[in-house]
């Protein structure tokens, strides 16, 4: 188990930041996108940001020479405020509003996948009267491939979005295929080249195949991981050489680098297993139902575990569980407990459910420790509320 911080660090950030604390370690981060990045050399990277829109590790990616990839105007808006610029970044969203379009074509962002024939429509109307022609791609929905999914435009439909574009005076380039969240079954991404690069080919003005992100990260170890060199591999020996090719990894690449800092209020035992009850709540880190319950929990403690352990958050929610029949040591109030792979749909997805505001975070770069987000309080609770 790697643990991105010792103990005499996390004391220290927490004795001087309080508790909970997201905190995130550069150099993981920097190791986890070097590592993939190196696996497909033929690829642009784009980070997708929705997975964590952290202005300060958006830009350590943006350092590295990763691009932005945006699912909402508010992803361009973080990927702005980091240092992106437009030419970096690729947009890949659903449902966009005739203003929402504008405000992309005024920011000047470079490529827009969009997931319907409508929104092409839409898109066509946004167009006149702007200066600026983003590239344009298809998120598309194979049959084959996507078979449950809502979002994408099928191989049936190209021949209508091509005469639209014709019209409009655009030119509908790539594809962007996205495999679904949190695979990490290798052969499910390398099954699907074949097909794409045949769905593209129906393309006639096709130059980049964008595959998308839903990479996932192995919470639990030992379990299957995503193997990206053979992942690069496969896709490079198929692809073209003449044909643009784009990957927006996420959770893959910033999961690791994040851990939730949280102390133990609370001690008691239900028959033989230890109930420990923490400073922090399920709503600061993400949807379960969304993202999965489980993360690993590290303890700090010499000793070795000996119970089956619940980790529970600090409101009567049925369902405020950080961990379940997690091996744990016997531990007492005051204990810290870290709460890894935190860094991906952690802080991203949590709220104000149950009104507990948010925590603060933390950056650590080599010896020094920075705040790069405040701790909210009660206010922010009716900050938008009219009195």
């Amino acid at each position: 188990m790697v643990i991105p911080l010792d103990e005499q660090t996390a004391w220290h950030l927490i004795e001087r930041y309080g508790s909970p604390l997201y905190v995130y370690d550069a150099a993981t981060l920097i190791s986890s996108a070097n590592a993939i990045a190196q696996s497909v050399p033929k690829a642009r990277f784009f980070f997708a940001a929705v997975t964590n829109g952290n202005i300060h590790l958006l830009a350590i990616l943006r350092r590295l020479g990763w691009g932005l990839h945006a699912n909402t105007p508010g992803d361009v808006f973080l990927g702005l405020k980091a240092g992106f610029l437009p030419q970096q970044m690729v947009y890949s969203g659903s449902n966009l509003s005739l203003e929402e379009m504008r405000k992309l074509l005024s920011e000047r962002v470079a490529i827009i996948n969009f997931d319907s024939v409508s929104q092409l429509k839409l898109f066509s109307v946004a167009l006149k009267g702007s200066s600026f022609v983003p590239r344009i791609g298809l998120r598309v929905n194979v049959p084959k491939l996507n078979r449950a999914s809502r979002i994408g435009v099928r191989p049936d439909d190209f021949s209508e979005a091509l005469k639209i574009a014709s019209n409009a005076g655009f030119r509908i380039e790539g594809i962007h295929f996205y495999r679904g969240t949190g695979m990490n079954s290798t052969e499910a991404f390398t099954g699907a080249i074949g097909e794409l690069i045949a769905t593209a080919r129906l393309l006639p003005d096709w130059s980049f195949l964008d595959f998308g992100g839903g990479f996932g990260y192995s919470y639990r170890e030992g379990r299957n991981a995503f193997v990206w060199e053979d992942f690069g591999k496969a896709l490079v020996e198929a692809l073209p050489p003449e044909i643009e090719l784009f990957i927006e990894p996420g959770r893959a690449v910033i999961a690791a680098c994040g851990v939730l800092l949280t102390r133990i209020v609370s001690v008691k035992y239900h028959d033989g297993k230890q109930i420990l009850g923490v400073d922090t709540t399920v709503s600061n880190l993400s949807v379960p139902a969304v993202h999965g319950l489980y993360r690993r929990i590290h303890s700090f403690s010499s000793q070795p575990p000996s119970y089956k352990t619940d980790v529970c958050g600090n409101t009567t929610f049925s369902r405020d569980y950080l961990g379940r029949d997690v091996d744990l040591p016997a531990l007492k109030e005051g204990d810290l407990l870290a709460i890894l792979d935190s860094g991906a749909y952690g802080y991203a997805m949590s709220s104000h459910f149950l009104h507990r505001p948010r925590p603060a975070e933390v950056l650590i770069e080599g010896s020094d420790a920075r705040l790069i987000r405040h701790r909210e309080g009660y206010e922010v609770l009716i900050a938008n509320q009219l009195l």
